[in-house]
């Protein structure tokens, strides 16, 4: 998705980006953008910094407050170092100034781009760790957690006010659903958790 309010510029960029067989779609201003319904596919935000209205940082930060996990690319001809520090700290992936060689902005873009298909491989694992983990009980995902963090059979008997052999019955069960062989494979699992799954399962636990 490429965001600038030079027609030209966006058109050099389509075409370009197009030579490489990478589609794009282009807009003249954030505000479009986030009205538009964008392809769900892997890829990345070619971002304008200075465009009337929403400036392309402005835009950089309802992405991630709206939890866009698409990476950002700047491409500006108005920068300075504090612009390209803020961008950088909320996770741009480059911030090229204009005019710049074509490689480089195609190398950016592949790079953004790589990022975005581990990101949504990541998540898709995630998702379907958490789907596994929503067919526990609350008590088998108590001693998931406490598994997760190390707590031997012995502890998490105590801490639950259960039977150790109880613990077992929990932590195979677990197991089970989870298609884990090892408790290595549910730490992993549990890491692999999004936070918010990680704190709803406990508080329902």
């Amino acid at each position: 998705m490429v965001v600038d309010d030079d027609p030209v510029i966006r058109e050099r960029i389509v075409l370009l980006l197009g030579s490489v067989d990478i589609e794009a779609v282009a807009f003249a201003s954030g505000r479009a953008m986030l009205q538009a319904a964008l392809p769900d596919r892997p890829g990345c935000f070619i971002l304008d910094v200075r465009m009337p209205g929403l400036s392309g940082l402005d835009l950089q930060q309802i992405l991630i407050a709206n939890d866009v996990g698409r990476p950002v690319v700047f491409l500006t001809g108005h920068a300075d170092i504090a612009m390209g520090v803020q961008a950088m700290k909320l996770g741009a992936v480059d911030f090229l100034t204009k005019p710049c060689r074509d490689q480089t902005l195609l190398d950016a873009v592949a790079l953004a781009t790589g990022h975005d298909r581990r990101r949504r491989a990541a998540d898709k694992v995630a998702r379907r760790q958490a789907d596994l983990v929503a067919t526990l009980t609350p008590r088998e995902r108590q001693v998931l957690q406490a598994v997760a963090i190390g707590r031997l059979n012995k502890q998490i008997a105590h801490e639950l006010g259960i039977s150790e052999i109880t613990v077992k019955l929990h932590r195979g069960n677990v197991m089970r659903k989870l298609s884990a062989s090892s408790v290595g494979d549910l730490v992993r699992l549990w890491e692999w958790l999004p936070r918010q799954v990680r704190e709803a399962s406990l508080a329902t636990a």
